[in-house]
């Protein structure tokens, strides 16, 4: 299969079930909620090492806003309840109500509740006040600008993390910007982000190491210095492997990310020397979810 002269390897990304949750952070000027977001979705690239993958899912008109102020929509995936509410506790406590003239709000519903304002709120020393407004309670504490607004329960909602594609090219300044164009489309997509920094990740792992301790090491397989230490898949004229990794709110929602992703990679990649694009997967015995390329692109393909 190929797309504008860019062979697509007839393989499948592994992708895994996750628990996610949407919240908007609205703020008095949406550099601020943007700053929030930011800062709340730092240090969530992997659940492997940070607890959850985490990151911006686009901005939320004052419109459609619960405070009708500018807003961000973040999405934050975790592989249980328990993770998923620690970790947006802490987030929301260290960096969200940290920051000047936010308010946060569920972003979706569902019939899993998970408890936020409830747990924050306790930061006003007994001197928050809540309200309720139909069937969801707020809580207002009191902070150094004026109130923090935080909604008493998120939700949760079944997720699916891991849809993938490699994107391997001859030099690393042609696959950062292959790269870079398939971010700006995934970003475009509803539902969905690319956790990685920048939406692009250079680790890809395989599972399991030889140190014991660790669950997951370097994928040798797409490393170009180790070409001739392992079974090696990279093409004999790339010397760059870039990955980008896709969690969503439902599998339509990946595999859509994953097809504009790749069509916007094509586009550009003969310019740019990308020689294949692939999918990540284990083999198929870890994910229940397998996303083909093959259908993920089907009828855009020139065979």
């Amino acid at each position: 299969m190929q797309i504008l002269g860019i062979p697509i390897e007839d393989n499948f990304a592994e992708a895994f079930d996750m628990l996610a949750t949407r919240i908007v952070i609205t703020a008095a000027e949406p550099a601020w909620a943007a700053r929030a977001a930011e800062a709340m979705t730092g240090f969530a690239t992997s659940v492997i090492g940070c607890g959850v993958e985490a990151g911006i899912e686009g901005t939320v008109d004052p419109k459609e806003t619960p405070d009708g102020r500018p807003g961000v929509a973040v999405l934050v995936f975790a592989v249980n309840l328990q993770t998923l509410q620690k970790q947006l506790e802490k987030r929301i406590g260290q960096c969200v109500l940290t920051c000047p003239s936010t308010s946060v709000f569920a972003g979706l519903t569902s019939e899993r509740r998970i408890a936020l304002g409830s747990h924050v709120r306790y930061f006003g020393d007994g001197k928050q006040i809540s309200k309720k407004i139909g069937s969801e309670r707020y809580w207002r504490i009191p902070v150094m600008d004026g109130e923090f607004v935080c909604q008493e329960n998120v939700y949760g909602t079944k997720a699916v993390g891991g849809g993938n594609f490699l994107v391997l090219a001859d030099s690393l300044h042609g696959a950062l910007h292959a790269c870079d164009a398939a971010v700006v489309a995934i970003r475009k997509v509803p539902g969905c982000i690319a956790p990685f920094p920048g939406g692009v990740a250079r680790s890809g792992s395989k599972v399991g190491s030889k140190y014991k301790s660790l669950r997951a090491s370097t994928n040798d397989a797409f490393c170009p210095t180790l070409r001739d230490l392992a079974e090696s898949q990279i093409p004999d004229e790339a010397t760059a492997c870039l990955e980008l990794v896709i969690d969503g709110l439902s599998p339509e929602a990946v595999a859509e990310a994953m097809r504009v992703g790749i069509l916007a990679v094509c586009q550009i990649g003969k310019e740019l020397g990308v020689r294949k694009i692939t999918g990540g997967n284990y083999g198929g015995k870890l994910g229940r979810h397998h996303f083909y390329l093959r259908n993920v692109l089907d009828g855009y393909a020139e065979v």
